[in-house]
Protein backbone atom coordinates (compact mmCIF):
# COMPACT_ATOMS: atom_id res chain seq x y z
CA UNK A 1 0.00 0.00 0.00
CA UNK A 2 2.94 2.29 -0.45
CA UNK A 3 1.42 4.10 -2.79
CA UNK A 4 -1.72 5.26 -1.58
CA UNK A 5 -0.86 8.32 0.25
CA UNK A 6 -4.22 10.38 2.47
CA UNK A 7 -4.14 13.99 1.67
CA UNK A 8 -6.68 15.65 3.55
CA UNK A 9 -9.78 15.32 4.92
CA UNK A 10 -12.76 17.45 4.48
CA UNK A 11 -15.46 17.93 7.13
CA UNK A 12 -19.50 17.64 5.82
CA UNK A 13 -22.32 17.95 8.00
CA UNK A 14 -25.15 19.90 7.31
CA UNK A 15 -24.81 22.68 10.15
CA UNK A 16 -21.08 23.18 10.00
CA UNK A 17 -19.90 22.35 6.49
CA UNK A 18 -17.59 25.05 5.40
CA UNK A 19 -17.44 26.80 8.54
CA UNK A 20 -14.20 28.09 8.93
CA UNK A 21 -14.22 28.98 5.17
CA UNK A 22 -17.36 31.86 6.02
CA UNK A 23 -15.81 32.52 8.86
CA UNK A 24 -12.49 33.47 6.72
CA UNK A 25 -10.40 31.64 8.92
CA UNK A 26 -7.70 28.67 7.43
CA UNK A 27 -7.21 24.97 8.87
CA UNK A 28 -6.53 24.50 12.08
CA UNK A 29 -6.74 21.52 14.67
CA UNK A 30 -8.98 23.38 17.34
CA UNK A 31 -11.60 24.42 14.92
CA UNK A 32 -14.44 23.95 17.12
CA UNK A 33 -16.67 22.67 13.84
CA UNK A 34 -14.72 19.62 14.34
CA UNK A 35 -15.16 19.28 18.07
CA UNK A 36 -18.42 19.95 17.60
CA UNK A 37 -19.23 16.87 14.76
CA UNK A 38 -17.06 14.44 17.56
CA UNK A 39 -19.31 15.27 20.56
CA UNK A 40 -22.05 14.67 18.24
CA UNK A 41 -20.20 10.95 16.78
CA UNK A 42 -21.40 12.65 13.90
CA UNK A 43 -17.82 12.82 12.00
CA UNK A 44 -18.59 12.73 7.94
CA UNK A 45 -16.00 13.34 5.65
CA UNK A 46 -14.26 13.06 2.15
CA UNK A 47 -10.77 11.25 2.69
CA UNK A 48 -8.74 12.61 -0.81
CA UNK A 49 -5.79 10.40 -1.74
CA UNK A 50 -3.80 9.03 -4.39
CA UNK A 51 -3.23 5.83 -5.68
CA UNK A 52 -0.90 5.40 -8.37
CA UNK A 53 -1.50 9.09 -10.04
CA UNK A 54 -5.15 8.47 -9.43
CA UNK A 55 -7.24 10.83 -7.43
CA UNK A 56 -10.37 9.65 -5.62
CA UNK A 57 -12.83 10.58 -2.95
CA UNK A 58 -14.20 8.16 -0.20
CA UNK A 59 -17.29 9.24 1.16
CA UNK A 60 -17.88 8.26 4.45
CA UNK A 61 -17.94 8.75 7.87
CA UNK A 62 -14.95 7.80 10.86
CA UNK A 63 -17.27 6.01 12.97
CA UNK A 64 -19.71 4.46 10.49
CA UNK A 65 -18.46 2.26 8.00
CA UNK A 66 -21.38 0.84 6.36
CA UNK A 67 -21.67 3.35 3.40
CA UNK A 68 -18.18 4.20 2.65
CA UNK A 69 -17.69 4.60 -1.09
CA UNK A 70 -15.20 5.61 -3.22
CA UNK A 71 -15.61 7.96 -6.37
CA UNK A 72 -13.19 9.62 -8.38
CA UNK A 73 -11.71 12.92 -7.33
CA UNK A 74 -13.54 15.38 -10.12
CA UNK A 75 -11.46 18.43 -8.93
CA UNK A 76 -8.39 19.01 -7.19
CA UNK A 77 -8.87 22.28 -6.03
CA UNK A 78 -12.91 21.72 -4.29
CA UNK A 79 -11.90 20.28 -1.26
CA UNK A 80 -11.89 24.11 0.47
CA UNK A 81 -13.59 23.34 3.56
CA UNK A 82 -12.39 22.63 6.71
CA UNK A 83 -9.28 20.00 7.50
CA UNK A 84 -8.68 17.67 9.98
CA UNK A 85 -5.55 17.48 12.24
CA UNK A 86 -3.05 14.86 12.39
CA UNK A 87 -4.74 11.95 14.64
CA UNK A 88 -7.60 12.26 12.54
CA UNK A 89 -5.78 12.19 9.17
CA UNK A 90 -3.85 8.97 10.26
CA UNK A 91 -7.03 7.87 11.24
CA UNK A 92 -8.62 7.88 7.50
CA UNK A 93 -5.44 6.21 6.04
CA UNK A 94 -5.60 3.03 8.40
CA UNK A 95 -9.37 3.24 7.02
CA UNK A 96 -8.71 3.31 3.36
CA UNK A 97 -5.42 0.63 4.12
CA UNK A 98 -8.01 -1.73 5.98
CA UNK A 99 -11.05 -1.72 3.70
CA UNK A 100 -10.32 -4.16 0.46
CA UNK A 101 -13.53 -3.23 -0.86
CA UNK A 102 -12.11 0.64 -1.20
CA UNK A 103 -8.83 -0.57 -2.47
CA UNK A 104 -10.11 -3.05 -4.96
CA UNK A 105 -12.07 -0.38 -6.26
CA UNK A 106 -9.51 1.86 -6.84
CA UNK A 107 -7.71 -0.83 -8.62
CA UNK A 108 -10.54 -0.94 -10.62
CA UNK A 109 -10.70 2.74 -11.64
CA UNK A 110 -7.03 2.46 -12.06
CA UNK A 111 -6.27 -0.41 -13.96
CA UNK A 112 -9.72 -1.78 -15.49
CA UNK A 113 -8.76 -1.83 -19.80
CA UNK A 114 -11.24 0.12 -21.82
CA UNK A 115 -11.10 -2.68 -25.29
CA UNK A 116 -10.84 0.65 -27.65
CA UNK A 117 -10.94 -2.12 -30.48
CA UNK A 118 -14.43 -2.98 -29.93
CA UNK A 119 -16.43 -0.20 -29.43
CA UNK A 120 -19.68 0.37 -30.79
CA UNK A 121 -22.44 3.18 -30.46
CA UNK A 122 -23.46 2.12 -26.88
CA UNK A 123 -23.22 3.17 -23.44
CA UNK A 124 -19.87 3.08 -21.54
CA UNK A 125 -20.49 4.49 -18.17
CA UNK A 126 -17.50 7.51 -17.10
CA UNK A 127 -15.79 8.95 -14.45
CA UNK A 128 -17.74 12.61 -14.07
CA UNK A 129 -20.42 14.53 -15.33
CA UNK A 130 -22.01 17.95 -15.58
CA UNK A 131 -25.17 18.56 -13.60
CA UNK A 132 -26.91 22.49 -12.77
CA UNK A 133 -30.58 22.93 -11.99
CA UNK A 134 -32.05 26.49 -11.91
CA UNK A 135 -35.46 27.80 -11.44
CA UNK A 136 -37.31 28.69 -15.01
CA UNK A 137 -35.96 31.53 -16.52
CA UNK A 138 -33.13 31.87 -13.97
CA UNK A 139 -29.29 32.30 -14.66
CA UNK A 140 -27.85 29.14 -15.27
CA UNK A 141 -24.71 28.98 -12.60
CA UNK A 142 -21.08 30.04 -13.80
CA UNK A 143 -19.35 27.74 -12.45
CA UNK A 144 -21.58 24.37 -11.27
CA UNK A 145 -19.95 21.27 -9.93
CA UNK A 146 -19.22 17.97 -12.18
CA UNK A 147 -20.46 14.62 -10.30
CA UNK A 148 -19.94 11.27 -10.52
CA UNK A 149 -21.67 9.55 -13.57
CA UNK A 150 -24.65 8.26 -12.34
CA UNK A 151 -28.58 8.45 -11.78
CA UNK A 152 -30.63 11.31 -10.98
CA UNK A 153 -33.52 12.09 -8.87
CA UNK A 154 -36.26 13.48 -11.17
CA UNK A 155 -39.78 13.56 -9.74
CA UNK A 156 -42.66 11.60 -11.68
CA UNK A 157 -44.55 15.00 -12.47
CA UNK A 158 -41.64 16.69 -14.18
CA UNK A 159 -41.93 18.22 -17.14
CA UNK A 160 -39.80 16.21 -19.45
CA UNK A 161 -41.45 12.92 -18.07
CA UNK A 162 -45.29 14.24 -18.92
CA UNK A 163 -44.74 16.30 -21.50
CA UNK A 164 -41.34 15.59 -23.08
CA UNK A 165 -40.01 18.81 -22.47
CA UNK A 166 -36.03 18.31 -23.25
CA UNK A 167 -33.78 18.67 -25.78
CA UNK A 168 -30.52 17.58 -26.59
CA UNK A 169 -27.15 17.64 -28.54
CA UNK A 170 -24.59 15.24 -30.15
CA UNK A 171 -21.40 16.09 -30.61
CA UNK A 172 -17.56 14.43 -30.44
CA UNK A 173 -14.42 14.80 -28.85
CA UNK A 174 -11.17 13.50 -30.98
CA UNK A 175 -7.89 12.33 -30.36
CA UNK A 176 -5.74 14.10 -32.74
CA UNK A 177 -3.07 12.58 -34.57
CA UNK A 178 -0.14 14.56 -32.80
CA UNK A 179 -1.95 13.09 -29.31
CA UNK A 180 -3.69 16.14 -28.75
CA UNK A 181 -7.63 16.81 -28.21
CA UNK A 182 -10.34 18.60 -30.41
CA UNK A 183 -13.97 19.72 -29.97
CA UNK A 184 -15.79 20.11 -33.27
CA UNK A 185 -17.92 23.30 -34.02
CA UNK A 186 -18.81 23.33 -30.32
CA UNK A 187 -20.44 26.68 -29.99
CA UNK A 188 -22.67 25.66 -33.41
CA UNK A 189 -24.29 23.19 -31.17
CA UNK A 190 -24.77 25.62 -28.09
CA UNK A 191 -26.62 28.13 -30.42
CA UNK A 192 -28.81 25.24 -31.55
CA UNK A 193 -29.33 24.27 -28.19
CA UNK A 194 -30.06 27.96 -27.48
CA UNK A 195 -33.08 27.77 -30.49
CA UNK A 196 -34.37 25.00 -29.46
CA UNK A 197 -34.88 25.76 -25.70
CA UNK A 198 -36.63 28.69 -26.33
CA UNK A 199 -38.97 27.03 -28.81
CA UNK A 200 -39.47 24.26 -26.30
CA UNK A 201 -40.27 26.92 -22.61
CA UNK A 202 -36.57 25.90 -21.36
CA UNK A 203 -33.98 28.43 -19.89
CA UNK A 204 -31.69 28.85 -23.11
CA UNK A 205 -27.86 28.12 -21.72
CA UNK A 206 -25.55 30.95 -22.54
CA UNK A 207 -23.03 29.59 -24.99
CA UNK A 208 -19.86 30.41 -22.68
CA UNK A 209 -21.48 28.41 -19.79
CA UNK A 210 -22.43 25.37 -22.08
CA UNK A 211 -18.66 24.84 -23.80
CA UNK A 212 -17.22 25.09 -20.09
CA UNK A 213 -19.42 22.69 -19.46
CA UNK A 214 -18.41 20.26 -21.88
CA UNK A 215 -15.11 20.98 -21.72
CA UNK A 216 -14.56 20.24 -17.92
CA UNK A 217 -16.81 16.91 -19.07
CA UNK A 218 -14.10 15.79 -21.63
CA UNK A 219 -10.98 16.63 -19.76
CA UNK A 220 -12.52 15.02 -16.91
CA UNK A 221 -13.19 11.65 -18.69
CA UNK A 222 -9.74 11.54 -20.27
CA UNK A 223 -8.98 8.17 -20.47
CA UNK A 224 -12.23 7.57 -21.95
CA UNK A 225 -10.96 9.24 -25.33
CA UNK A 226 -10.48 6.46 -27.60
CA UNK A 227 -6.44 6.43 -29.29
CA UNK A 228 -6.76 8.87 -32.62
CA UNK A 229 -7.75 6.79 -35.31
CA UNK A 230 -10.34 4.46 -33.06
CA UNK A 231 -13.04 6.36 -32.19
CA UNK A 232 -14.27 9.46 -30.33
CA UNK A 233 -15.52 10.90 -26.93
CA UNK A 234 -19.29 11.09 -27.95
CA UNK A 235 -21.09 13.70 -26.02
CA UNK A 236 -24.36 13.98 -24.91
CA UNK A 237 -25.62 17.99 -23.49
CA UNK A 238 -29.27 17.26 -22.03
CA UNK A 239 -31.89 20.07 -21.45
CA UNK A 240 -35.00 19.02 -19.64
CA UNK A 241 -37.90 20.44 -17.92
CA UNK A 242 -37.26 18.43 -14.54
CA UNK A 243 -39.70 20.82 -11.90
CA UNK A 244 -43.04 18.66 -10.99
CA UNK A 245 -45.91 20.27 -13.20
CA UNK A 246 -49.44 18.81 -13.68
CA UNK A 247 -50.90 21.48 -16.47
CA UNK A 248 -49.55 21.49 -19.94
CA UNK A 249 -46.93 24.24 -19.27
CA UNK A 250 -43.18 24.54 -18.73
CA UNK A 251 -41.60 23.14 -15.97
CA UNK A 252 -40.87 25.37 -12.79
CA UNK A 253 -37.27 23.88 -12.59
CA UNK A 254 -35.32 22.98 -15.65
CA UNK A 255 -31.70 20.78 -15.42
CA UNK A 256 -28.59 20.72 -17.70
CA UNK A 257 -26.31 17.61 -17.74
CA UNK A 258 -23.69 16.94 -19.85
CA UNK A 259 -22.54 13.34 -19.99
CA UNK A 260 -19.89 11.16 -22.48
CA UNK A 261 -19.45 7.75 -23.77
CA UNK A 262 -16.74 6.51 -25.52
CA UNK A 263 -17.65 5.06 -29.58
CA UNK A 264 -16.38 3.49 -31.87
CA UNK A 265 -15.60 4.44 -35.68
CA UNK A 266 -18.68 4.37 -37.28
CA UNK A 267 -17.04 2.71 -40.37
CA UNK A 268 -14.60 -0.01 -38.98
CA UNK A 269 -12.13 -0.87 -41.66
CA UNK A 270 -12.99 1.58 -43.99
CA UNK A 271 -16.18 3.69 -45.68
CA UNK A 272 -18.75 0.86 -46.59
CA UNK A 273 -22.07 1.72 -48.35
CA UNK A 274 -25.85 1.71 -46.71
CA UNK A 275 -29.14 0.77 -47.99
CA UNK A 276 -31.94 2.95 -47.35
CA UNK A 277 -36.17 2.51 -47.98
CA UNK A 278 -38.31 5.69 -48.72
CA UNK A 279 -41.48 5.67 -46.14
CA UNK A 280 -45.01 6.50 -47.31
CA UNK A 281 -46.30 5.19 -43.70
CA UNK A 282 -44.59 7.14 -41.15
CA UNK A 283 -43.62 10.99 -41.00
CA UNK A 284 -40.75 12.49 -39.07
CA UNK A 285 -42.37 16.16 -38.49
CA UNK A 286 -45.04 18.28 -39.54
CA UNK A 287 -44.85 21.51 -40.71
CA UNK A 288 -45.41 24.06 -37.69
CA UNK A 289 -44.08 21.20 -35.39
CA UNK A 290 -40.56 20.79 -34.07
CA UNK A 291 -38.59 19.28 -36.97
CA UNK A 292 -36.00 21.92 -36.74
CA UNK A 293 -35.14 21.44 -33.15
CA UNK A 294 -33.33 18.46 -31.41
CA UNK A 295 -36.37 18.12 -29.11
CA UNK A 296 -36.86 14.56 -27.33
CA UNK A 297 -40.00 13.89 -29.24
CA UNK A 298 -38.54 13.52 -32.52
CA UNK A 299 -36.88 10.37 -31.61
CA UNK A 300 -38.93 7.96 -30.64
CA UNK A 301 -41.82 7.92 -33.24
CA UNK A 302 -39.09 6.67 -35.61
CA UNK A 303 -37.83 4.04 -33.29
CA UNK A 304 -40.34 1.08 -34.16
CA UNK A 305 -40.45 1.84 -37.89
CA UNK A 306 -36.39 2.31 -38.14
CA UNK A 307 -36.88 -1.65 -36.24
CA UNK A 308 -38.84 -3.18 -39.12
CA UNK A 309 -36.71 -1.35 -41.75
CA UNK A 310 -33.41 -3.33 -40.18
CA UNK A 311 -35.31 -6.53 -40.06
CA UNK A 312 -35.89 -6.03 -43.82
CA UNK A 313 -31.84 -5.46 -44.63
CA UNK A 314 -31.70 -1.48 -44.74
CA UNK A 315 -30.32 0.49 -42.58
CA UNK A 316 -32.57 2.94 -41.86
CA UNK A 317 -35.95 5.00 -43.25
CA UNK A 318 -35.99 7.79 -45.57
CA UNK A 319 -38.98 10.31 -44.50
CA UNK A 320 -41.11 12.54 -46.95
CA UNK A 321 -43.04 15.64 -45.77
CA UNK A 322 -46.17 15.06 -44.27
CA UNK A 323 -48.42 17.05 -46.17
CA UNK A 324 -47.35 16.15 -50.15
CA UNK A 325 -45.55 12.55 -49.06
CA UNK A 326 -43.35 13.55 -52.02
CA UNK A 327 -40.18 15.87 -50.73
CA UNK A 328 -37.25 14.18 -49.33
CA UNK A 329 -36.85 15.26 -46.07
CA UNK A 330 -34.41 13.26 -43.55
CA UNK A 331 -33.02 9.80 -43.54
CA UNK A 332 -33.78 8.77 -39.69
CA UNK A 333 -31.81 11.62 -37.77
CA UNK A 334 -29.77 12.18 -40.59
CA UNK A 335 -29.74 14.74 -43.42
CA UNK A 336 -29.77 13.87 -46.95
CA UNK A 337 -27.53 14.40 -50.20
CA UNK A 338 -27.63 13.94 -53.92
CA UNK A 339 -25.24 14.21 -56.11
CA UNK A 340 -26.34 14.86 -60.26
CA UNK A 341 -24.21 16.01 -63.00
CA UNK A 342 -21.10 16.66 -60.70
CA UNK A 343 -23.41 19.46 -58.32
CA UNK A 344 -25.11 18.89 -54.91
CA UNK A 345 -28.31 18.69 -53.73
CA UNK A 346 -29.78 18.99 -50.01
CA UNK A 347 -33.38 19.51 -49.11
CA UNK A 348 -33.76 23.01 -47.92
CA UNK A 349 -34.16 23.93 -43.95
CA UNK A 350 -38.03 24.09 -44.56
CA UNK A 351 -38.87 23.99 -40.95
CA UNK A 352 -39.19 20.16 -40.96
CA UNK A 353 -35.86 19.56 -41.09
CA UNK A 354 -32.68 19.88 -38.38
CA UNK A 355 -30.07 22.03 -39.46
CA UNK A 356 -26.98 19.97 -39.07
CA UNK A 357 -23.93 21.06 -38.09
CA UNK A 358 -22.47 18.17 -40.54
CA UNK A 359 -24.79 19.13 -43.09
CA UNK A 360 -23.93 22.71 -42.55
CA UNK A 361 -19.98 21.78 -42.89
CA UNK A 362 -20.72 19.56 -46.46
CA UNK A 363 -22.00 22.67 -47.63
CA UNK A 364 -18.94 24.59 -46.91
CA UNK A 365 -16.32 22.23 -47.35
CA UNK A 366 -17.91 21.56 -50.81
CA UNK A 367 -18.55 25.01 -52.23
CA UNK A 368 -14.82 25.31 -51.35
CA UNK A 369 -13.61 22.75 -53.36
CA UNK A 370 -15.45 23.95 -56.02
CA UNK A 371 -18.45 22.29 -56.03
CA UNK A 372 -22.13 23.45 -56.60
CA UNK A 373 -24.05 23.01 -53.68
CA UNK A 374 -28.14 23.76 -54.42
CA UNK A 375 -29.63 23.74 -50.44
CA UNK A 376 -32.37 26.27 -51.12
CA UNK A 377 -34.96 24.24 -52.99
CA UNK A 378 -37.31 21.21 -51.87
CA UNK A 379 -35.57 17.82 -53.95
CA UNK A 380 -38.81 15.58 -54.84
CA UNK A 381 -38.43 11.64 -54.80
CA UNK A 382 -38.62 11.22 -58.37
CA UNK A 383 -34.95 13.03 -58.68
CA UNK A 384 -33.80 9.79 -57.24
CA UNK A 385 -33.78 7.62 -60.31
CA UNK A 386 -31.37 10.90 -61.99
CA UNK A 387 -29.20 11.07 -59.07
CA UNK A 388 -25.58 9.85 -59.31
CA UNK A 389 -24.84 9.56 -55.87
CA UNK A 390 -26.39 9.92 -52.38
CA UNK A 391 -24.87 10.60 -48.91
CA UNK A 392 -26.44 11.19 -45.75
CA UNK A 393 -24.82 12.94 -42.79
CA UNK A 394 -24.95 13.44 -38.86
CA UNK A 395 -22.64 13.25 -35.85
CA UNK A 396 -22.24 9.78 -35.72
CA UNK A 397 -20.95 8.56 -38.89
CA UNK A 398 -19.99 11.65 -40.37
CA UNK A 399 -20.53 11.11 -44.12
CA UNK A 400 -22.57 7.78 -44.92
CA UNK A 401 -22.56 6.75 -48.60
CA UNK A 402 -25.72 5.23 -49.83
CA UNK A 403 -25.55 2.42 -51.98
CA UNK A 404 -28.91 2.16 -52.95
CA UNK A 405 -32.67 3.12 -52.13
CA UNK A 406 -35.95 1.18 -52.50
CA UNK A 407 -38.84 2.93 -53.64
CA UNK A 408 -42.35 1.62 -53.72
CA UNK A 409 -40.57 -1.32 -54.22
CA UNK A 410 -38.44 -0.37 -56.66
CA UNK A 411 -34.72 -0.50 -55.77
CA UNK A 412 -32.44 2.08 -57.32
CA UNK A 413 -28.97 1.58 -57.70
CA UNK A 414 -26.30 4.39 -57.44
CA UNK A 415 -22.77 4.14 -58.87
CA UNK A 416 -23.10 0.42 -59.71
CA UNK A 417 -23.43 0.10 -56.11
CA UNK A 418 -19.75 1.71 -55.47
CA UNK A 419 -19.17 4.72 -53.29
CA UNK A 420 -18.94 7.68 -55.66
CA UNK A 421 -15.25 9.46 -55.49
CA UNK A 422 -17.04 13.03 -54.18
CA UNK A 423 -18.41 11.09 -51.38
CA UNK A 424 -15.00 9.41 -50.29
CA UNK A 425 -13.35 12.87 -50.97
CA UNK A 426 -15.29 14.78 -48.88
CA UNK A 427 -15.33 12.12 -46.26
CA UNK A 428 -12.05 11.82 -45.98
CA UNK A 429 -11.34 15.50 -45.99
CA UNK A 430 -13.99 16.36 -43.01
CA UNK A 431 -12.70 13.88 -40.80
CA UNK A 432 -9.30 14.59 -41.85
CA UNK A 433 -10.11 18.05 -39.87
CA UNK A 434 -11.38 17.08 -37.44
CA UNK A 435 -8.97 14.21 -36.67
CA UNK A 436 -6.73 16.88 -36.65
CA UNK A 437 -4.45 15.41 -40.20
CA UNK A 438 -5.53 18.14 -42.34
CA UNK A 439 -5.25 22.33 -41.48
CA UNK A 440 -8.41 23.66 -40.29
CA UNK A 441 -8.99 26.30 -42.87
CA UNK A 442 -12.72 27.10 -41.64
CA UNK A 443 -11.79 27.24 -38.01
CA UNK A 444 -14.05 24.65 -36.67
CA UNK A 445 -12.24 23.04 -34.57
CA UNK A 446 -11.89 23.83 -30.71
CA UNK A 447 -8.31 22.28 -29.27
CA UNK A 448 -8.68 21.88 -25.85
CA UNK A 449 -5.47 19.94 -25.42
CA UNK A 450 -2.79 20.41 -28.45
Amino acid sequence: MANLLVRNVEIHHPRFIGFRKMAGLGPNPDNPAIHALRRKGMLGVYYDFNRGGQDFIVKGRLDDLSDTRLVPSLSRDSAVQAFVDGPVLQRAHNVLTETPQLIARARYYNTDKIDFDNLSFGLTPTDAMFFAEIKANGQWPAAASLVPFGNIPISPAAGVLNYGQGLFEGMKAYRTENGGIALFRPLDNARRAQNGAKRLGLTPVQEEIFLDAVERVVLANERFIPPYGKGALYIRPLLIGSGGIMGVAPAPENTFIVFATPVGPYFKGGLTGISLKISDEHHRAPAGGIGNVKGIGNYAPGMVPAQEAKALGFAELIYLDAQKHTYLEEAGAANIFVVMNGELYTPALSGTILPGITRDSVIELAKARGYRVHDKQRLSRELLASAEAVFVTGTAAVIAPVTSITDRGNKIIFNDGRIHPIVSDLHLELTGIQEGRIADPFGWVHALKA
